[in-house]
C-alpha cells in the first residue's frame, strides 16, 4: 500500500487526497460566508429600506400631482398632507386603537382557526388518496369563490354577530392554507420518503421528521396567501356586518363613507395597508428567510 509522509505521520494517499479535497471545499464555503458576513449592517438596512421608501415616495408624489391638477375635488381626493395630519391626530385618539384592537383580535382568531382547519384538511388530503379524489377540486373551487359571496349565508346562519365574520374569514383562508400544504407535500422528493422508510419511520414520524420539514416553503407560501385572504375577508365583513357597540377598522371606513369624510377614509386605509406590510415583513418574511437559510438558499445576514 502506498503512503505519503507528512512530518512523522504516515497516511494513505487516498485519505490524504480526500482530506485535501474536503479542506478545499470547506475553504470555498468559508470564503463565501465570510464575504456575506462582511456586509455592514447599516448597508443591509439601507439596501432593504431604500426601495420601499422610493416606492412610497413615488406613490405620494403621483397622489400630490393629481391633487394639484384637480383631477377630483379636494373634498373627494384630499392631499397627502391632509391625510397625514388626520392620521397623526387619530393616533392620539383612543377610538382608532380600539378599532385596531378589535380588528386584529378578529384577524388572529380567524386566521388561527383557518390554520388549524386548513392544515388538518391539507395533511389529510395528502395522506389519503380517496380523500384527495373526493374533495381536492372542491378545495380549489372554494378558494376561488369571492369572500363576499359567503356573507349572505353567514348572516343567515349567525345573524349580525362575531361568528358571522369569523365564519367568512375561515372559509376565505382555510382553502388557501390547505392548497399550500398539498402543493408543498406533493413537491417533496421521493427519496426522502425512501430514507424515512429505511429508517423505520412510521406514519406520524414520516410526516413530522421528513415530509413536513421538506414541504415548509410551500406551507409558508400557503399561509401567506391564507393571511391575505383572511385579512381581505375580515375587512369586507366589517364593512357589511356592523355589530352594534363594536368599533373596528371596517366600521370606520363605512362611517367615513356615509359622512363623506374622504380624509378619514383615506387615513384608515393607510392604517390597513401598513398593517398588511408589517405582518408580511415582521412575521412571514422572517419565517420564510429562516427556512431558506436552513436550506442554504440565503446568507446568514
Amino acid at each position: 500500500m502506498r503512503a505519503d509522509l507528512a512530518g512523522d505521520e504516515i497516511r494513505p494517499a487516498s485519505a490524504t487526497a480526500g482530506d485535501v479535497l474536503d479542506r478545499e471545499l470547506s475553504g470555498l464555503d468559508h470564503l463565501e460566508l465570510a464575504f456575506a458576513a462582511r456586509v455592514p449592517r447599516r448597508r443591509r438596512v439601507w439596501q432593504s429600506a431604500c426601495p420601499k421608501v422610493a416606492a412610497v415616495t413615488f406613490v405620494i408624489a403621483v397622489w400630490q400631482v393629481l391633487v394639484w391638477r384637480e383631477w377630483r375635488p379636494e373634498n373627494l381626493l384630499p392631499s397627502p398632507t391632509s391625510v397625514g395630519g388626520r392620521l397623526w391626530d387619530d393616533l392620539g385618539d383612543g377610538d382608532l386603537w380600539r378599532a385596531l384592537g378589535t380588528t386584529m383580535r378578529r384577524a388572529l382568531v380567524g386566521f388561527g382557526a383557518s390554520v388549524l382547519i386548513g392544515g388538518s384538511l391539507g395533511l389529510a388530503v395528502t395522506r389519503f388518496r380517496w380523500l384527495r379524489i373526493a374533495v381536492g377540486s372542491l378545495i380549489t373551487g372554494m378558494q376561488t369563490m369571492p369572500s363576499i359571496a359567503w356573507f349572505p349565508l353567514a348572516i343567515l346562519l349567525f345573524q349580525l354577530s362575531e361568528q358571522a365574520v369569523t365564519f367568512v374569514v375561515i372559509l376565505g383562508a382555510a382553502p388557501s392554507i390547505a392548497n399550500g400544504i398539498i402543493a408543498g407535500v406533493d413537491g417533496v422528493a421521493p427519496i426522502l420518503r425512501r430514507v424515512g422508510n429505511a429508517m423505520g419511520a412510521g406514519n406520524v414520524a414520516m410526516y413530522r421528521d421528513f415530509i413536513v420539514p421538506a414541504a415548509m416553503p410551500g406551507v409558508i407560501a400557503g399561509m401567506k396567501q391564507g393571511w391575505a385572504f383572511s385579512w381581505r375577508s375580515l375587512l369586507a365583513g366589517e364593512l357589511l356586518v356592523a355589530i352594534p357597540g363594536a368599533s373596528a377598522l371596517g366600521a370606520r371606513l363605512q362611517s367615513a363613507r356615509k359622512l363623506g369624510d374622504a380624509v378619514g377614509l383615506l387615513s384608515t386605509m393607510v392604517v390597513i395597508l401598513v398593517i398588511g406590510v408589517l405582518v408580511d415583513g415582521l412575521a412571514f418574511r422572517r419565517i420564510e428567510r429562516s427556512v431558506l437559510r436552513r436550506r442554504g438558499l440565503v446568507g446568514e445576514h
